[in-house]
């Protein structure tokens, strides 16, 4: 009973705060008059709303068993039903009722809102960073100190800068059985655009990239017709070589 009669004169108390705090909120049936659209301070405590809203408030609040905070909670959310329908889509004046009328349920039913207000669910996990792209498949074979590299095997060759891979692997023909295109280190020796081969009838070889002093260059042609020895190329691809490949790059052929 003690606690009953604290919560009895908390709810006259703050029957008090939401006359001061303008609540015009009517549990009454009647329309909605001129005294609850202004939310007027003068509202006294002989408003039938007012009379009404602390009645409820004292009634729910003195329920002898621990359904007391039930029935405050279902008066105060009436309350704030009919605040809405009041505030006739007025959003400031509707969060200004929800506002007093929570602060009347917390001097009747302390933690009484933070205890029915459901926790918002967590943010969410920041999404994981997307794995960086994989690097380009790095074919076994070549040193890391080649600029480019040779793969007879399986022919194809490709650009690389410490053993990353910049261009390529492309697809390419090496020289045929009796002709077969040197093994091992070289360097670009010499660079010759619009070359052509004397030695096969003036054979066209453009952007021919020479690196053995012997005349094997990279350079333009079919890749799928073994040569004497240079490495055929597709035009685009020899002219990339051609334009990227500086004298003194080494050639690993393997």
């Amino acid at each position: 009973m003690h606690e009953n009669n604290l919560l009895l004169k908390k709810a006259r108390r703050f029957g008090s705060l939401v006359a001061v705090a303008g609540l015009a909120i009517g549990l009454l049936a009647t329309p909605v008059t001129a005294e609850a659209q202004s939310l007027s301070s003068n509202v006294s405590s002989s408003s039938p709303f007012l009379q009404q809203a602390e009645r409820s408030l004292q009634a729910a609040s003195m329920t002898m068993n621990n359904n007391a905070r039930n029935a405050v909670w279902d008066v105060r959310n009436a309350l704030r039903a009919q605040a809405t329908a009041l505030a006739g889509g007025n959003k400031a004046q509707e969060q200004q009722f929800h506002a007093d009328i929570d602060r009347l349920v917390e001097g009747i039913a302390p933690g009484l809102i933070a205890e029915r207000t459901p926790r918002p669910a967590p943010a969410p996990a920041p999404a994981p960073a997307p794995a960086p792209a994989p690097a380009p498949n790095q074919p076994a074979g070549c040193a890391p100190s080649a600029r480019a590299c040779v793969d007879i095997v399986n022919q194809r060759t490709w650009l690389q800068d410490n053993g990353k891979i910049t261009y390529g692997p492309v697809r390419m023909a090496s020289g045929k059985p009796g002709q077969d295109t040197p093994k091992g280190f070289h360097h670009v020796n010499r660079k010759v655009r619009d070359e052509i081969s004397y030695e096969f009838d003036n054979a066209p070889m453009p952007f021919a990239t020479y690196f053995t002093y012997n005349g094997i260059a990279f350079h333009q042609g079919d890749p799928s017709i073994k040569s004497a020895g240079c490495i055929r190329m597709y035009r685009g691809d020899a002219q990339h070589y051609f334009n990227t490949l500086r004298i003194g790059d080494q050639v690993h052929v393997f």
